[in-house]
């Protein structure tokens, strides 16, 4: 009698957490199709991968991608399960045209969901050398207000897009030394947002915060642990931080080194796998050192990674003649490595980047800045993709009226060798 008593509760329970369970995923499932998900439900969700976009074919960003590129690389993008983008300049017609793709494409297809994270790019006065006088990092540059202000009107116009607004990129770090600010003038225009959300101006579950080099956030140099830097930290609604292993094979490179062991026969493809898990290890670190000086501070406050990623080919510093840091294969284990850490730890990473872009460095098609994207400039998806093109995720998608397809024609041979060991 007792057994079959115990029998009835426990498939009532079965059942209420079922009900229970069939409830919240209709919530949320209501939430995605009215576009009401807030910035705190797609932040650390392990099912809204982010990544940083930027959709420049040419050598110039005067030339802005049309409206249907925006759309195939969108298409591209959510093919990858990407869901959230972020981007960096409001001022250049990308910002507006993106989310104008995004909000026609979710009329057109049933069930398309993307997000962004909206930059404004602050600098400071005379920046990159402007009016032919020194950059002044201690006064801001007076457009500071028009980016702030367009990101406003943007995240005014497409609320149900526009989850999160990032108040500058990397301007506070000072080896940016031709336009970095002091801290205070973020804190200014963070403060500016919030009090326009508390006001009703912008949507309450919008999130803002300010995307800079872990050092910025307190996790490296002292000399950046200033009153106005624990006033941010405070002020936004999360700290969005970049780590560059990648960058540090060259500026700091203590954990890029392979030792030749006699005793131990290592492939190349062995020891760049252990190369390339301490380099992971090297950014989780630099994630950890800014949530101790953010905990110190007694501030419980959610961390994402706003930019990290692995160039694929340099002629400078990260190249054969520098650390021999880039190319496919340690790009791909980079990228798989940084994606399981993160997803397991709810940590929203916003990839760098999707699409390789040949305007940041124009004049040295090899330098490295070119070469960060997934996807290359002739549609070809590179090795850290290639398992989704064996998945046929890209069927019938096109970019620049290309199919894509795996880079080195699917040569994993050919690929490797090309790969350096350091």
């Amino acid at each position: 009698m007792i057994k079959k008593k115990n029998c009835v509760l426990y498939f009532v329970w079965i059942i209420m957490l079922f009900f229970i369970i069939s409830c919240k995923g209709n919530a949320t499932k209501n939430k995605v199709e009215d576009g009401n998900l807030s910035a705190s439900e797609i932040l650390g969700n392990a099912e809204y991968l982010a990544i940083s976009y930027g959709g420049y074919r040419q050598k110039s960003r005067d030339i802005q991608p049309t409206m249907q590129e925006l759309k195939d690389d969108l298409k591209i993008l959510s093919a990858m399960n990407i869901k959230v983008l972020r981007t960096y300049n409001v001022h250049l017609k990308q910002a507006a045209n993106l989310l104008e793709a995004i909000y026609q494409l979710k009329q057109e297809e049933n069930g398309f969901e993307m997000y962004v994270m909206l930059g404004a790019w602050i600098d400071c006065k005379n920046a990159f050398g402007s009016n032919n006088k020194a950059p002044n990092h201690f006064e801001e540059s007076d457009r500071n207000a028009f980016e702030i202000e367009t990101a406003v009107t943007l995240a005014k116009k497409y609320p149900k897009i526009v989850k999160i607004i990032s108040v500058g990129n990397e301007a506070m770090v000072k080896w940016a030394t031709s336009y970095y600010v002091q801290p205070k003038v973020i804190l200014k225009w963070v403060n500016y947002l919030q009090k326009l959300k508390k006001q009703g101006e912008l949507p309450s579950k919008l999130w803002v915060t300010s995307s800079d080099n872990f050092a910025s956030w307190g996790g490296g140099d002292t000399a950046y642990h200033t009153k106005d830097l624990k006033q941010l930290i405070k002020a936004v609604d999360f700290i969005s931080m970049h780590t560059y292993p990648m960058h540090d094979t060259h500026y700091n490179p203590v954990f890029w080194k392979v030792y030749n062991d006699k005793s131990v026969e290592k492939t190349k493809e062995l020891r760049i796998d252990s190369l390339m898990k301490k380099a992971a290890k090297y950014a989780i670190n630099q994630y950890e050192n800014v949530k101790k000086y953010v905990e110190s501070l007694g501030v419980q406050k959610p961390i994402h990674i706003g930019e990290t990623g692995w160039a694929t080919n340099s002629n400078g510093f990260y190249g054969s003649k520098g650390s021999k840091a880039t190319d496919e294969y340690k790009q791909a284990l980079y990228y798989k490595s940084i994606r399981e850490w993160s997803s397991s730890n709810r940590v929203t990473c916003f990839y760098f980047e999707a699409f390789d872009e040949q305007w940041k460095d124009a004049e040295n098609p090899d330098g490295s800045e070119n070469h960060f994207g997934l996807i290359n400039n002739k549609s070809e998806a590179k090795f850290a993709l290639w398992q989704l093109v064996d998945k046929n995720v890209f069927k019938s998608l096109t970019r620049n009226n290309l199919p894509i397809i795996k880079s080195y024609n699917g040569n994993k041979q050919k690929l490797m060798e090309a790969v350096l060991l350091p």
